[in-house]
């Protein structure tokens, strides 16, 4: 048996169900022992109680008890059967691949993770990423539903801790790039909005979102986190709408979309956070654009940059835009190759 262990939450962690994040760590938990530890209160966050479906957030300590050790056997993993239609998609979304990693170019509307009324998720999917290994890969962070572009799976438990560590030692550059109503000023800075989460409606907390709040009074604002977002205007039309470059210094949920929203700067076709039925007409606010330009959210992971935890070398992964985005940009006349790769290197 092990001993106890006091676990931080990784930046890129959050936002999960506790269950779930005990299986990846330690696959040899069977979920009714996992439940068995949270009545009797052995499983703690923060110090309080919990339930299985608890979702953790990033910064949060949790307790584990002593586990059986990581050689005893566990239950022969369940195969998710997947149609020849979904294999051949979540492969084609492969944008590297080696023995170790692998890295997709997620399509927008496909969650990461199973979850009410999901069953249909790259976690589930990953069954048809193994080519010829013995175990599927592991997610190591997450991307929100609608936003598409890259993410990263591990091909080996040893290397899923080791991209867990690189994420929440923050050794890893995001830029994620958006299309928001309005222009930002100052063009270049930082947004340090806490986030706290907001109930939504109904049996199952169906509408929840991230509520910001003003760094002063994060201390004083019970379950609040300190959050940190870099943003860059890469290009304008008039005040209507901008092409901003995105940094998540920390890995909040719904951070950027609820951190342009709280500036008046909402990305464009972000519901939640920006108001679907509102039309943007200049200025800032509104997360629609009106006209030809499409209603699906404007957030897409650009590039990712680490270094690679077995060969030490720099891996630079870009994802090309969705569809969606792509028919935008085109429309709007922006084109990549207009850009700096990473606007922020020269302010830093």
């Amino acid at each position: 048996m092990s001993q106890v262990q006091q676990i931080e939450i990784g930046a890129e962690e959050g936002g999960q169900r506790l269950d779930r994040w005990l299986r990846r760590r330690f696959p040899q938990l069977a979920q009714g022992r996992i439940e068995k530890m949270c009545r009797k209160g052995e499983l703690r966050i923060d110090g309080a109680r919990v339930k299985s479906s608890t979702r953790i957030e990033a910064g949060q300590v949790v307790r584990v008890p002593p586990l059986p050790k990581e050689d005893a056997p566990a239950p022969a993993p369940e195969r998710t059967e997947i149609s020849r239609a979904d294999a051949e998609m979540i492969r084609a979304a492969v944008i590297w691949r080696d023995d170790h990693i692998i890295a997709l170019n997620k399509p927008p509307g496909l969650p990461v993770q199973g979850g009410s009324k999901q069953s249909r998720h790259v976690d589930g999917l990953a069954e048809a990423l193994r080519f010829g290994a013995e175990e599927k890969p592991r997610l190591v962070h997450r991307l929100d539903k609608d936003t598409s572009g890259i993410l990263l799976l591990a091909r080996s438990r040893a290397m899923a801790g080791a991209l867990t560590e690189a994420f929440r030692a923050r050794e890893t550059r995001k830029i994620y790039w958006a299309a928001v109503a309005g222009v930002p000023e100052p063009r270049m800075g930082t947004i340090r909005f806490g986030l706290v989460k907001a109930g939504g409606h109904g049996a199952g907390g169906e509408g929840e979102k991230m509520r910001c709040v003003h760094p002063r009074e994060v201390e004083a604002t019970p379950g609040a986190k300190r959050a940190t977002t870099d943003y860059a205007v890469l290009s304008a039309l008039g005040g209507r709408v901008s092409w901003v470059a995105l940094v998540p210094v920390t890995g909040r949920t719904h951070q950027l979309r609820a951190h342009m929203a709280e500036i008046g700067h909402p990305i464009v076709g972000d519901g939640k956070y920006g108001g679907s039925g509102q039309e943007n007409l200049g200025d800032g606010w509104g997360a629609g654009l009106g006209g030809a330009i499409s209603r699906k959210l404007h957030l897409h992971a650009r590039s990712l940059n680490l270094v690679h935890p077995v060969t030490g070398r720099r891996l630079s992964l870009t994802a090309p835009l969705p569809e969606h985005m792509a028919r935008t940009w085109d429309m709007l006349d922006w084109h990549a190759g207009d850009v700096p790769d990473d606007p922020f290197e020269d302010s830093e």
